[in-house]
């Protein structure tokens, strides 16, 4: 295992943003994880930082200290039963490759969460989510490493105490646990999802007559593309924002002022209200200021169009918050991690 110095991190995250690492290494097996906390660096470096796709990041400053790549790979069955088989990723996969992986092996319950960008390690630590379905609902264990106890711990569903774009490791274990392989729970027989958002007209447009997984994933797919730029192209890290929930009471007076007001009924007593909406009406769908925007289809998506710092699209983002409090009394959440 190879430690660089003054790496440049724009390849490393989907923002593209070109802050640098003082020491970058790639790890591809627990032994090298392990090696590289037991490393002494200068009391005044920063603990090592793990970083997968970079897909949920904003870097908005230069690393002192290491900045280590998990390319932990393999994907393989480890039981089954009658209606289920439980398949096992190393954290460093790309979570789409997983997913296409999957559907050719008929493995059902991940097809709804195609094309999300990342990696396999990121998923539960977000409880990623898109048209219906999040890990939770696929989810049956990981495996972590403890930097702490320098070991390998399990964590069950429970463990993960899974919320909206939330798990442990988020916040109770920030920084405490690298996640290394995470173990889902498939169906032999699926259980199709194609409620929520446009998937079921986007099914008919595409002359579907037989439904599949295959087919609601291509459906994902085609819908995503055609409302969020790639990464490739355009530097983003894909929704920024969280959609918010409010009490019942509050959406219903805000309805009677804004009767477009987009909302979905999160449980009994609270409303979860589309983050893109409250945006687009402050008027920022579209906006660029140098090379930090806001996307012209979507915006919930800020973007990097070339050459702009992290602390560029932070602050735009602190703007967009500012604004959607002041008009609607709703506190904005970001969703990226802020480095």
């Amino acid at each position: 295992m190879q430690i660089e110095q003054n790496i440049s991190l724009k390849p490393y995250n989907t923002f593209g943003i070109d802050a640098r690492a003082r020491h970058f290494a790639k790890f591809s097996s627990t032994n090298e994880l392990a090696e590289l906390f037991d490393t002494k660096y200068s009391p005044e470096e920063k603990l090592p930082l793990i970083i997968g796709g970079g897909s949920n990041i904003l870097i908005t400053q230069d690393y002192n200290g290491l900045v280590a790549k998990n390319e932990m790979l393999g994907i393989e069955v480890v039981n089954e039963d009658a209606q289920h088989i439980y398949v096992r990723s190393a954290a460093g996969e790309n979570w789409h490759r997983f997913v296409v992986h999957c559907i050719e092996n008929n493995y059902a319950g991940v097809e709804n969460l195609s094309l999300i960008p990342g990696n396999i390690g990121a998923s539960p630590m977000q409880n990623i989510g898109a048209y219906g379905v999040e890990i939770k609902d696929v989810f049956h264990e990981l495996e972590a490493f403890s930097i702490n106890e320098k070991k390998v711990q399990i964590f069950t569903s429970q463990d993960c105490e899974f919320g909206y774009r939330e798990s442990v490791f988020k916040r109770k274990y920030r920084g405490q646990f690298v996640i290394t392989s995470v173990t889902f729970k498939l169906k032999k027989q699926p259980d199709f999802n194609t409620t929520y958002g446009a998937i079921q007209q986007e099914l008919e447009q595409m002359n579907v007559q037989e439904l599949s997984i295959a087919a609601i994933s291509q459906a994902v797919i085609n819908i995503r593309q055609s409302k969020l730029p790639d990464p490739k192209e355009i530097g983003n890290a894909g929704s920024f924002f969280k959609n918010p929930t409010v009490p019942k009471k509050q959406f219903e007076n805000l309805k009677k002022e804004f009767s477009a007001i987009v909302g979905y009924q999160a449980n009994e007593d609270e409303v979860k209200v589309a983050a893109g909406w409250l945006i687009e009406q402050c008027g920022w769908k579209g906006y660029r200021q140098g090379d930090a925007g806001c996307h012209a289809k979507q915006a919930l998506v800020l973007v990097n169009y070339g050459n702009a710092k992290g602390s560029e699209i932070f602050e735009l983002s602190t703007r967009i918050m500012k604004s959607v409090f002041e008009k609607f009394g709703i506190v904005l959440e970001r969703e990226v991690n802020i480095l």
